[in-house]
This record gives structure tokens, sequence and C-alpha cells, in this order.
């Protein structure tokens, strides 16, 4: 399997309720490494871009004004195929369908509040990477 590189969020009520280092433990222990992390709150313009994917949808405005409403970290995970791995230790979005022992279904608390982000491709882990870290503040690989 290769090794790759995805984008992972806790979103803030990951954050609000201190489940950082929970999440992070989960990935630690599926054999992902994070080589980059930050904390920072974003704007309802930054989060405008960062979702653009989703725009017209009927839930954007409502997930640009959450993941807006307080702080989030923002992680890079690397490991043998992290993206799938990582949306496997993450769990379905709807926490009511997700698999227990995953992320959401432990620790979400509703469809929207549900912990956590992951790229969902190759393609989107290089955007959505690059929307919060410079190449410089990638760990290099071990």
């Amino acid at each position: 399997m290769p090794v790759e590189r995805t984008l992972s969020i806790v979103k803030p009520d990951g954050v609000r309720r201190n489940q950082i280092g929970e999440v992070y433990r989960r990935f630690e222990g599926a054999g992902l490494r994070i080589v980059a992390a930050r904390m920072l709150q974003l704007t309802t313009s930054q989060a405008e871009l960062f979702y653009e994917v989703h725009r017209g949808r009927p839930f954007y405005g409502d997930l640009v004004r959450y993941m807006s409403s307080g702080p989030v970290v923002a992680q890079v995970l690397e490991g043998e195929d992290a993206i799938a791995r990582n949306r496997q230790i993450m769990g379905a979005t709807d926490p009511k369908k997700a698999v227990p022992g995953t992320i959401r279904a432990d620790l979400a608390e509703s469809i929207e509040a549900n912990v956590v982000h992951g790229s969902d491709s190759p393609e989107t882990a290089v955007r959505e990477i690059a929307f919060f870290f410079s190449t410089t503040e990638l760990c290099p690989r071990a």
C-alpha cells in the first residue's frame, strides 16, 4: 500500500469538548503519523472557500457557520493508505450510522457536530492540505 498524506480537522465541537487528545490517540493507534498540526479559528470567508465544493447544497450555510463558530485543529496525517484508513477511523458522517468504535460513533453529538473532517480522495487531500499548510510546514518522512 502506498504511503499517503491526508488532511484531518478536529471540528469546533471536538475542540470545545476537549477531545483533541482522544482523536489523536485513535489516529496514532491506527498507525497514522501526525506530520503537521495547527489550531486556528476559520473566518466565514475561509470556511466558505474551504467548503466551496458544497456551495448550493442545503447544508452549506449551516456548515460554514458551524466551522467558523470556534477553534479547529487541522492536521496532516501520513501512513499507508492514510486516506481510507482515516475515513475508517472517523466512521460515517452520520454518527447514528457509524460503526461502534469509530470516532463519530463514540464521540459525535450530531451529523453536523461530528467531531472530525477528513479528505475523501487523493486529489481532495492535496487541495485541503495546501489550504492549511505550506510544504515547508510538513515534517519530512522519517
